[in-house]
């Protein structure tokens, strides 16, 4: 049936559903690189090697080297701790509260674009069976318009049509598992955010 066509009459096939897909495709490819980009950017410093200097300034009660440690890294549990030595000598729940906010403002950061992969990966299927109806719809009106036909016109109407299926399917597996992904990895900023939160509320507390 596609024997010698190329990829862009293929496409042709599926109709105007076909070309929704592509820009889908796109668009979830695009968010997916620059999602690992910036995340990968904000791994580079590890948690636990992280907080052992900033425990190891408070414990010289050297505050303004651990907001330096904070800025120089890019992490989203940096900028929690930072927020938190802001208020150094604050109340502790005022801190903990502070850091609180810190961390849903970079988890909104984490999760920026997310949602749209998953709305692909959820819809891209449904998208391509509606161009695969479509095209059903215009091989039989094909067919009746021509007042003649045949089990081969129809099966070719229908294997053209399923294109948009296939097509709907490419999409939407793909941006499933990048959205899965994401949230994986949003879950492990947001648990080494908490647990930063947590251990500066110690070592804070600790030393008053």
């Amino acid at each position: 049936m596609f024997a010698g066509k190329t990829i862009w009459e293929i496409i042709h096939l599926g109709g105007f559903t076909m070309y929704i897909l592509l820009f889908c495709s796109f668009l979830s490819i695009t968010i997916l690189v620059e999602r690992i980009i910036y995340y990968r950017k904000r791994s580079k410093t590890k948690r636990t090697e992280f907080m052992t200097r900033i425990k190891r300034s408070l414990n010289g009660g050297n505050v303004e080297m651990a907001r330096e440690i904070c800025r120089t890294s890019n992490s989203p549990f940096s900028k929690v701790v930072f927020c938190g030595l802001g208020l150094h000598g604050r109340l502790e729940a005022e801190i903990s509260n502070a850091m609180d906010r810190e961390i849903t403002i970079e988890t909104i950061r984490l999760e920026r674009f997310t949602s749209i992969v998953g709305t692909i990966g959820n819809t891209a299927v449904y998208i391509g069976l509606f161009g695969t109806v479509l095209g059903i719809i215009r091989a039989f009106h094909d067919i009746a318009a021509a007042g003649a036909g045949g089990m081969s016109i129809v099966i070719g109407g229908v294997a053209e049509a399923l294109v948009c299926t296939a097509m709907g399917l490419l999409v939407a597996i793909p941006a499933v598992i990048a959205y899965n992904y994401f949230m994986k990895r949003v879950d492990r900023f947001i648990n080494d955010m908490e647990l930063c939160a947590s251990e500066l509320s110690d070592l804070i507390g600790g030393r008053k």
